[in-house]
C-alpha cells in the first residue's frame, strides 16, 4: 500500500515480459482490424481480483486451449484505491502482472477501465469514500466526481503506457472501455447524463491510447466510441453508426446467485446457438461473461445479498477446473468459426429462407470462397434440411456450421464433448479440533460507544463501509408511574437493512433480515423491560452494497431515521427515535484482527464445551493441506451466517442457513429461449455450502481457520474437502471422435457403462437401448482404463456389427476417474 500525492500519478514498475512487435489496431464497419487484417475475435472475461495470482497462468492457458483470442477484465477502483490517494496494486491486485501473463500466453487483452464496473461487485467498483465527499454526485455531470474519475482513469492508462502494454507499443491491449451499461439508465439522469457521456468520450479520447474505445449498452455513444451489446442474445443488435463493427461485450454464460436462491445454469447448447447466431448476423467480436467467474473474497460481493461464489456456470468453474461439456463444446464452436474468419469479415452475406423455420446464411467472396450457417429456428421439431443437393439433420433450435457450404463441421445442439461430474471428497485424516471465544460486547450492550449523535445515522455514510457492522445504542428510563409502562413491550424498528440483531438489557431478543428484492424491513419483537434504566442496543449489518441501477450509490442502509419505538397495547408507544444515540463501528474481534493467526490479542481461547448455535462467537482450528492438485474447499454446512479466514486471508462471507425456495427447479430444455430463472437446480438447499480455499492462502505447516459466527451454528459439522472429477460421460454420434479426460494426474479406473447402438438416458442414468454392438464395453476398457486421456473413433468397424445399421448410432460411455 502506498500513498503518493494525487497530483503525481503512481506508476508501478514490474519486470518486463516477453517483447512483442507493435500492432496497429483500428476498426471499420465489419471488424476490429489488427495490422491491416479484419479479425473475428473470441474473448473471455477473467477477473484478476476474483482469483489469485497463482491461478492466473493456469486460467489463461485453459482459456487459450479453449479457443479464446483475448482475455477481458475489469479494473476495480475500490480495490486499488481503498482510501483516497492511497493505492494498492500488489499481489492479487497486480493487474499489470496479469496482463503480462496474458501477453506471454500469446493472447490479447480487452481492458474495461470503467471505472464503474457493476460486475455484482461491492458498490459497483466505486470506492465508498467517493460517497463521503461533500457536493459529489456519481455518474453524472458533476465536476467533483469527474475530477476523481479522470484522476483514476489517467492513472491506469499511464501505468499500462509505462509498461508498454498497449498494442501500438508492442503490448496485448487492443481495446479499452470507458463507463459501463450507462445507457440502461441514462434517461434517469436527464440532460446531465447526456453531458456526462460526452465528457467520458472526450476524456477517454484525450488519453491517446491509440486503440478503440468501447461503451457497452450505450446506444448514443459519441464518436469515436463503439457502442456494444450485453445480454443472453445479441444477434439483433445494430451499432449506432455504419462505420463501427458489431460487438458483443457480455455473452452471459450463466448467472450470478444471491443468498436464498437456487443454482443457476445456462445450457451450453443455448450459449453456442446464441454465439453462432451472432456471427451469422454479422458480428465479429464476442466476449463470454464470464469465462471464469471466480470468488468474491473478502467483502467484495455486491448486491446486496450476493453469494461469495461467483461461479457463473462459466466454462472454467469457480476453482479453475474445466467445466464439461461447456468448455469443450464451445472450443469446437470457436474452431468452426475460425475456419470462416476471412469469409465472415470480407465476404458478402445473403440469407435464404428454406421454409418451416429453416434458413441458410451464406457468406461469400467473389463466388470462389463461401461459408454457411444452416439454422433451424423451430423450438420443437428437428428437420432434414436440403441445401445445394445435400441433406443435413438440423436439430430444433440449432445452427449447423458449414465452412465450405458443403460439409457440416459443427452443430450447436450436437454435443460430442464429455460431461464431467465433479464431486467433493472429505480430506482424509483431518478432524478439526475447535477452540472458541465470544465476541466481547459488554460495553456495547451497556450503551458505551465511540461517538454519539442526536439522531439515527445512515450506515454507509457513517462507516465508510469499513465494516459490515454498526452498533446503535440508547437507553430509556421507565418506572411504574411512566406512561405507558408495561413489563413487556414490543420493540419496533424500521430499518433500511440489511440485517438487524436487537438486544434489550444485555439479552438478544431477536434478529431479522429483508426478503428477496427488498432491503428495507420492519423488525418487531417482544422485550422484557425493568423498572429503571433500560439499555437498547441494535446491531445493523450490511451484506454487500448495491452495484447496479440508476443512482444505486444513494441506496441507504442501516436504521437511518428509524423510527425506533417501544409499543404497548393499542396506540401506546414510546418513541426512541430522537433519543441520544451512541455508535460503534465494527466488532471488537474484527478491529483487533483476531483472525490473524500470528496475533495473540491477549485472548484465552476456550477449548472445552464447544458452544453450538451460539451467536456472536469466534471459532478457531488448524488443519493440514493434503498433497495433490485438487481444489480445496470448506464445507460450512451447519453454520449460520458469518465470515471465514484462512491464515488471515478472507475467503468471504458465508450464509449456508439461507436456503433456496423449494420451488423453481423445473426440467431444463435448451430449445426454449433462456432467462436467468430457467434451468435452476438445488431448490430447498443452501444457496452456498462450499467455500473456495485457494492453495496460495495455505502453507505446508499447520493452517489456521477462523470463523466468526453471527447468528449461531455448529462448527463440529465443518469439514475440509477436495473437489475432483468423479464421473465422466459422453454420448456421441457415429462418425465422431470420442475424447475422454480425467483432467489431471489421475487415470480411468472403471468403465461403468458403454453401449454402441441406440442407448437411452443421460449421464448418471444411461441404459441400453433396443440394439447394440456386442464389443462396446471391451473396446472402451482397452482404450481408457489406466490412462488419464483416451480417444476412440466412433465407427461400426471399431465396435463390431449390430442390428442398428439402419439407425443413427451413438456411443454412450460412463467412466470413473
Amino acid at each position: 500500500m502506498v500513498g503518493p500525492s494525487r497530483a503525481l500519478l503512481l506508476v508501478i514498475a514490474i519486470a518486463c515480459c516477453l517483447s512483442s512487435s507493435a500492432m496497429n489496431v483500428t476498426y471499420d464497419g465489419r471488424a476490429i482490424i489488427i495490422d491491416g487484417q479484419r479479425r473475428v475475435l473470441i474473448s473471455g472475461s477473467i477477473h484478476y481480483a476474483r482469483s489469485t495470482a497463482e491461478m492466473w497462468p493456469d486460467l489463461i492457458q485453459k482459456a487459450k486451449e479453449g479457443g479464446v483470442d483475448a482475455i477481458d477484465t475489469y479494473i476495480f477502483w475500490n480495490a486499488h484505491e481503498p482510501s483516497r490517494g492511497e493505492y494498492n496494486f500488489e499481489g492479487n491486485l497486480n493487474f499489470i502482472k496479469f496482463i503480462k501473463i496474458v501477453q506471454d500466453a500469446g493472447l490479447y487483452v480487452v481492458l474495461r477501465i470503467g471505472p464503474y464496473v457493476c460486475a455484482e461487485w461491492n458498490y459497483g467498483g466505486f470506492p465508498v469514500w467517493l460517497h463521503q465527499i461533500p457536493g459529489i454526485e456519481l455518474r453524472t455531470n458533476n465536476d467533483i466526481f469527474k475530477a476523481e474519475m479522470q484522476t483514476f482513469t489517467t492513472l491506469i492508462v499511464s501505468m499500462i503506457k509505462k509498461e508498454k502494454l498497449l498494442a501500438p507499443e508492442g503490448g496485448p491491449v487492443i481495446i479499452t472501455q470507458i463507463e459501463n451499461e450507462y445507457g440502461n439508465f441514462i434517461k434517469k439522469y436527464g440532460d446531465s447524463g447526456k453531458k456526462y457521456i460526452q465528457w467520458c468520450a472526450d476524456m477517454a479520447k484525450s488519453l491517446n491510447v491509440n486503440v478503440p474505445w468501447i461503451m457497452c449498452q450505450q446506444a448514443d455513444a459519441p464518436s469515436p466510441m463503439i457502442n456494444t451489446c450485453n445480454g443472453f442474445y445479441c444477434h439483433k443488435f445494430k451499432p449506432n453508426r455504419p462505420s463501427i463493427p458489431k460487438m458483443w461485450t457480455e455473452n452471459w454464460t450463466g448467472w450470478f446467485k444471491g443468498w436464498g436462491e437456487s443454482q443457476p445454469h445456462r445450457p451450453v447448447e443455448d450459449v453456442a446457438y446464441a454465439v453462432a447466431n451472432f456471427f451469422a448476423s454479422g458480428g465479429t467480436f464476442q466476449n463470454y461473461y464470464m469465462y471464469h467467474g471466480g470468488t468474491n473474497f473478502g467483502r467484495t460481493s455486491g448486491g446486496p445479498y450476493l453469494t461469495t461464489s461467483y461461479d457463473y456456470d462459466a466454462p472454467l468453474d469457480e476453482y479453475g477446473n474445466i467445466r464439461q461439456p461447456k468448455w469443450g463444446h464451445l472450443k469446437q464452436l470457436h474452431s468452426a468459426i475460425k475456419m470462416m474468419e476471412k469469409i465472415l469479415t470480407y465476404g458478402e452475406v445473403n440469407t435464404t429462407q428454406l421454409g418451416n423455420a429453416l434458413a441458410v446464411t451464406k457468406f461469400s467472396i467473389n463466388e470462389t470462397s463461401s461459408g454457411c450457417f444452416l439454422t433451424n429456428a423451430n423450438q420443437s421439431n428437428d428437420a432434414n434440411a436440403t441445401y445445394n443437393g445435400n441433406t443435413y439433420l438440423v436439430p430444433s433450435r440449432s445452427i449447423s456450421i458449414l465452412p465450405d457450404c458443403k460439409k457440416e463441421v459443427y452443430n450447436t445442439a450436437k454435443v460430442t464433448t464429455q460431461t464431467s461430474l465433479m464431486v467433493n471428497k472429505p480430506v482424509k485424516s483431518t478432524k478439526l479440533s475447535w477452540k472458541w471465544h465470544s465476541e466481547i460486547m459488554e460495553d456495547t450492550l451497556n450503551g458505551k460507544g465511540s461517538f454519539s449523535n442526536e439522531s439515527l445515522l445512515e450506515q454507509i455514510m457513517t462507516t465508510g463501509d469499513a465494516s459490515d457492522y454498526l452498533w446503535y445504542m440508547t437507553s430509556v428510563t421507565l418506572n411504574k408511574s411512566s406512561t405507558p409502562w408495561r413489563k413487556k413491550m414490543n420493540l419496533r424498528v424500521k430499518t433500511k437493512g440489511h440485517i438487524l440483531h436487537a438486544y434489550v438489557n444485555n439479552r438478544l431478543i431477536g434478529s431479522g433480515y429483508a426478503t428477496k428484492g427488498s432491503y428495507k424491513f420492519d423488525f418487531e419483537q417482544e422485550a422484557e423491560l425493568r423498572d429503571g434504566h433500560n439499555f437498547i442496543t441494535l446491531l445493523s449489518a450490511t451484506d454487500g452494497l448495491a452495484n447496479y441501477g440508476a443512482f444505486f450509490d444513494l441506496q441507504k442502509a442501516g436504521i437511518d431515521g428509524g423510527p425506533v419505538e417501544l409499543i404497548g397495547n393499542g396506540k401506546e408507544k414510546i418513541d426512541l427515535t430522537k433519543n441520544k444515540w451512541s455508535y460503534k463501528i465494527g466488532l471488537n474481534g474484527e478491529m483487533s484482527k483476531i483472525y490473524l493467526p500470528s496475533a495473540s490479542h491477549g485472548l484465552n481461547w476456550n477449548s472445552d464445551r464447544l458452544p453450538i448455535n451460539k451467536s456472536m462467537t469466534w471459532y478457531k482450528t488448524t488443519f493440514e493441506v493434503p498433497d495433490g492438485n485438487d481444489s480445496l474447499v470448506l464445507d460450512l454446512q451447519g453454520m449460520g451466517k458469518g465470515h471465514a479466514w484462512v491464515n488471515g486471508q478472507s475467503i468471504g462471507r458465508y450464509w449456508p442457513s439461507f436456503l433456496a425456495a423449494d420451488s423453481g427447479c423445473e426440467p431444463c430444455d435448451y430449445r426454449q429461449k433462456y432467462d436467468s430463472d430457467k434451468c435452476r437446480t438445488e431448490c430447498g438447499m443452501p444457496s452456498q455450502r462450499w467455500y473456495h480455499v485457494p492453495k496460495s492462502f495455505t502453507t505446508k505447516g499447520p493452517n489456521t481457520l477462523i470463523l466468526f459466527e453471527e447468528v449461531g451454528g455448529d462448527p463440529s459439522q465443518v469439514s475440509l474437502q477436495m473437489v475432483t472429477i468423479g464421473t465422466v460421460c459422453a454420448n456421441v454420434v457415429e462418425g465422431s471422435i470420442l475424447e475422454l479426460s480425467c483432467q489431471g494426474s489421475r487415470s480411468f479406473s472403471k468403465i461403468q457403462f458403454a453401449s454402441f447402438g441406440n442407448p437411452e438416458g443421460s449421464c448418471g442414468s444411461f441404459k441400453k437401448g433396443s440394439c447394440e454392438a456386442p464389443d462396446a464395453l471391451a473396446v472402451v476398457k482397452k482404450a481408457c482404463i489406466g490412462r488419464s486421456n483416451c480417444s476412440i473413433n466412433v465407427t461400426a468397424n471399431a465396435f463390431g456389427p449390430s442390428e442398428c445399421s439402419d439407425l443413427s448410432r451413438r456411443l454412450a460411455v460412463q467412466a470413473i476417474c
